[in-house]
């Protein structure tokens, strides 16, 4: 049977982003009394244990494609696990219970709790090299932007698309030694920087949304987050090129026997196929993509944002949960 003809309940549906956002929630709230406290992997460990218990009570047929690491290294949430009943759509599954542990432990902005999927068989498993360089627009970007010109050629081109002063571009970029030339490059073109600490894919979902005050997030990041945040690409009609990015001729070899191309360009048909892609997020922290999670009184209150690329919906979500319940 085709995937064409195949009956509407063997894929993903509306109803499943509604499920798969009790995880993200579950796992803000329990990252929430870590916030500020030093201690990332203590905030990892309570979101990872969360999202896990509640995936298992979904019905579907997941496979973490994209995870905490191998069997060995992570026992919860590992590439290659099978997550929810067994009952319903099979899906490939992408997961971050923090997308910035670090931000979390320190009580700064922008972390999240993240979860995208696609229909079974249509992730990157992008796992054996760690890093790609990455560039994100949104739609204006679409036949403009080329990840393999400088820089400031593609701040100018975008800022003509878009019909902007190329002093008002805003451009992400994660603060780190390895992007001191590209921030150098950036600012020279007479572009601004947008410097983030940690979580690209907060960065790249907000270069692709519209009314946000980026324009474009570039720079080298981790693979697996440039394929969750591609299932999010889609649900906006943005723009994302990658290009794998090995650290040394070890993993550039483990990469090609894994199957991944070095030299080829990956767009986001090539991270995630099909157009039947769910992506949900809930704040950790606050931040521009969505707010953190707060305990006010006798409630805990949480904000999430789930999009889907078939039906091109952007959704936010703000629940109330009561306290005495997450005791």
């Amino acid at each position: 049977m085709t995937a064409d003809s195949a009956p509407l309940y063997e894929h993903p549906d509306r109803n499943l982003a509604l499920e798969l956002v009790r995880a993200t929630e579950a796992a803000a709230i329990r990252a929430q009394p870590f916030i500020g406290k030093g201690d990332k992997n203590a905030a990892d460990g309570a979101a990872v244990d969360a999202m896990r218990k509640f995936l298992g009570t979904v019905d579907f047929d997941g496979v973490i494609v994209i995870g905490e690491g191998e069997k060995d290294e992570a026992p919860m949430l590992f590439n290659g696990e099978h997550v929810g009943t067994g009952r319903g759509p099979a899906c490939d599954i992408a997961v971050d219970p923090i997308d910035g542990t670090s931000l979390t432990a320190a009580g700064r902005q922008n972390a999240i709790s993240m979860l995208a999927a696609s229909d079974r068989g249509t992730m990157l498993d992008a796992s054996s090299v760690f890093y790609m360089n990455k560039i994100v627009t949104d739609a204006d970007g679409i036949g403009v932007i080329d990840i393999d010109r400088p820089i400031g050629d593609n701040i100018r081109a975008l800022a003509k698309a878009k019909g902007k002063d190329v002093g008002d571009i805003r451009v992400a970029v994660l603060d780190r030694p390895r992007h001191q030339q590209l921030i150098e490059d950036i600012r020279a073109a007479g572009a601004g920087t947008r410097l983030m600490l940690d979580g690209d894919v907060a960065g790249g979902i907000n270069a692709a949304r519209y009314g946000t005050r980026i324009d474009m997030c570039v720079g080298t990041g981790g693979s697996p987050e440039g394929v969750a945040t591609a299932c999010a690409i889609k649900a906006l009609g943005g723009f994302i090129q990658t290009r794998l990015a090995p650290k040394d001729d070890d993993e550039r070899q483990k990469g090609i026997d894994a199957g991944l191309d070095m030299d080829k360009l990956y767009e986001a048909d090539d991270l995630v196929s099909g157009d039947n892609t769910f992506f949900v997020a809930t704040g950790v922290t606050d931040g521009g993509l969505v707010a953190g999670v707060k305990r006010l009184g006798p409630i805990i209150r949480t904000e999430s944002i789930v999009l889907r690329s078939h039906s091109g919906t952007i959704r936010r979500i703000e629940a109330d949960h009561l306290v005495e319940k997450w005791l």
